[in-house]
């Protein structure tokens, strides 16, 4: 699909107070799918995008070139956003192809088959168009606050890094201890299920009692719904669940509408795996990221944190300060992007710290999955169950310039800190919900985590390998994209509060990152490529960590962790 097309066909127009890139136009040189997501996004931020088809070939995955002005005063110039292939990473990388397979992506994706295996879609390069823009938008800000930016360079190579980081820091942590890896039977097998009249479908649930109550209902043997529990428990930090084949019989054995029934009287969250283009799916969102003003602060004096100064070219972000209250993935690594451009991030956590921090392996005295995810992050104590716990945030936002949560629907509003409640408490602020589902699926929606989404978006029948059934990933596919696209909203709303003083409220969801995918990431799907010859193949990522020619693109404590993922010039 050409840059031209996915602009004129799949970029919607919204009001100008949403999009801050009115008035601005880029040239786009290139035809990957990492250049027509950042393309889009763009032209959906309200930036004019024309192709230079009679140009010289890009180099690369392609480049932007953003027609800008570098703030008050200041001359207009030209911001080139650069997308390379490998970037720091001293390989021949020149397709999605090769990233996948010499950056970690298909080993860890094919951990549940036992072998690398490709992608059957442009992930990596998905994940590297929003982080262009990201960059891109970052340069923007900067020059609204008086330092002019000249170029903002990324690669597909380090798009697939990050996606992999948690993994890569797990692998490489000095700490012995690890989850155990789960016993794997000849006959034992990864979720999805099927039902006994032929419905294949995801299950999701956080609590032990419920797992077990929802497989006593279906007559499951005690000892395999036992034993199918760590396994399930754990497949988001180790890319594998070997379940027992008794739990598959059960279902197998069971119509979907007693399954569907037994799940809602046990508390665990069910979905049918949906086939992309064979099935009414869910009504998809119209963009990434919904991007909205604030009325509570129209009348108010906003501006910048207390005492900020300017920033440097390298941190363009730089005296920004985000407050964050996260779980999981999605939404601290929404924070760590947005910590990688230099704000000053404080994590909110319950009394006694996030229980995260000490799930093994360790690096040092935290987590190693937990550092991937939260490095260099600030951390206060608030229980948000109480008053004083609320009333903590309160304070925090009082200074700040982003609120950034992914509390379960309704949290905010039950807890009085949404975006029209802390916009009478900090004029001016970013108020960003990542969620799971948006409003999709009305207002009790399904547990909103990666799995399921991926089943509910039909994003599953892209992730399975050929000839085989709609199928998710156990690679969390969406946990980092959604994060990335939400860092990516966070920074549309900061350029458009730097133009009118006034907050904006950001909603962003799994789902809407699933439709990154579905509208960009399909080439991979209909044309199955090799990674060219000289190009690794990993198969174990503390080889990949200890590999020379990686060692610019990771940094390295007391395990492996990607560096940043852009270089800034001014």
């Amino acid at each position: 699909m050409t840059v031209g097309k996915v602009v004129s066909t799949d970029a919607p127009r919204t009001s100008e107070p949403n999009q801050p890139l009115a008035g601005t136009s880029a040239t786009a040189v290139g035809s990957s799918t990492a250049l027509a997501v950042a393309a889009d996004h763009l032209a959906r931020l309200g930036c004019e995008i024309a192709q230079d088809a009679q140009g010289p070939d890009a180099e690369g995955a392609g480049t932007l070139g953003i027609a800008c002005g570098a703030g008050a005063g200041a001359e207009p110039h030209v911001l080139t956003c650069a997308i390379d292939w490998a970037g720091p990473v001293e390989l021949p990388l020149a397709s999605e192809a090769d990233v996948q397979a010499a950056c970690g992506i298909a080993h860890v994706h094919g951990r549940r088959y036992g072998r690398p295996t490709p992608l059957r879609l442009d992930y990596a390069e998905a994940v590297t168009g929003v982080l262009a823009v990201t960059g891109a938008l970052a340069a923007l800000h900067a020059a609204r606050r008086g330092v002019r930016i000249d170029e903002v360079r990324t690669s597909v190579a380090q798009g697939a890094l990050l996606a992999v980081g948690q993994y890569l820091a797990v692998a490489t942590a000095a700490d012995d201890v690890r989850i155990p890896a789960p016993p794997t039977a000849p006959d034992a097998a990864a979720p999805p299920f099927t039902s006994g009249d032929g419905v294949r479908f995801e299950i999701e649930t956080l609590d032990a009692e419920v797992w077990q109550r929802f497989w006593a209902v279906l007559g499951a043997d005690l000892s395999a719904i036992r034993r199918g529990w760590p396994p399930f428990q754990h497949r988001y930090a180790t890319g594998v669940c070997p379940l027992p084949a008794e739990l598959h019989r059960a279902t197998a054995r069971t119509p979907y509408s007693v399954i569907r029934t037994a799940a809602a009287q046990a508390g665990v969250s069910v979905l049918r795996v949906r086939d992309l283009g064979r099935e009414e799916l869910l009504a998809p969102p119209r963009a990434p990221w919904t991007v909205t003003p604030l009325p509570a602060d129209r009348h108010a004096t906003p501006g910048l944190s207390p005492a900020v100064p300017p920033p440097a070219p390298h941190r363009p972000l730089a005296g920004l300060v985000v407050v964050e209250s996260t779980g999981r993935v999605q939404g601290p690594l929404a924070g760590h992007a947005l910590a990688l451009l230099g704000a000053r991030v404080i994590r909110v956590e319950p009394p006694g710290g996030d229980p995260m921090r000490g799930t093994a392996p360790m690096a040092g005295d935290c987590s190693a999955r937990f550092l991937a995810l939260n490095r260099g992050k600030e951390a206060v104590e608030a229980d948000l169950r109480t008053p004083g716990g609320r009333g903590t945030v309160r304070e925090l936002v009082r200074d700040a310039d982003v609120f950034l949560h992914n509390w379960a629907p309704g949290k905010a509003a039950a807890w009085q800190l949404d975006a029209a409640d802390l916009a009478g408490v900090r004029p001016g602020l970013v108020h960003a919900w990542a969620s799971g589902w948006g409003d999709a699926m009305g207002p009790t929606p399904p547990i909103g985590t990666d799995y399921v989404v991926q089943a509910g978006a039909g994003l599953a029948e892209l992730t399975a390998r050929p000839g085989e059934p709609p199928t998710p990933s156990l690679m969390t596919l969406l946990d980092v994209l959604g994060g990335l696209v939400c860092a990516e909203g966070v920074l549309a709303a900061l350029l458009a509060r730097a133009a009118t003083g006034h907050g904006r409220r950001v909603h962003t969801s799994l789902l809407s990152a699933a439709t990154v995918l579905t509208a960009h990431g399909r080439g991979a799907a209909s044309d199955p490529r090799q990674p060219a010859p000289p190009v690794p193949l990993c198969t174990d990522l503390t080889e990949l960590a200890a590999d020379p020619r990686f060692s610019a693109a990771l940094i390295r404590d007391d395990c492996v962790l990607p560096g940043r993922p852009w270089e800034f010039t001014a």
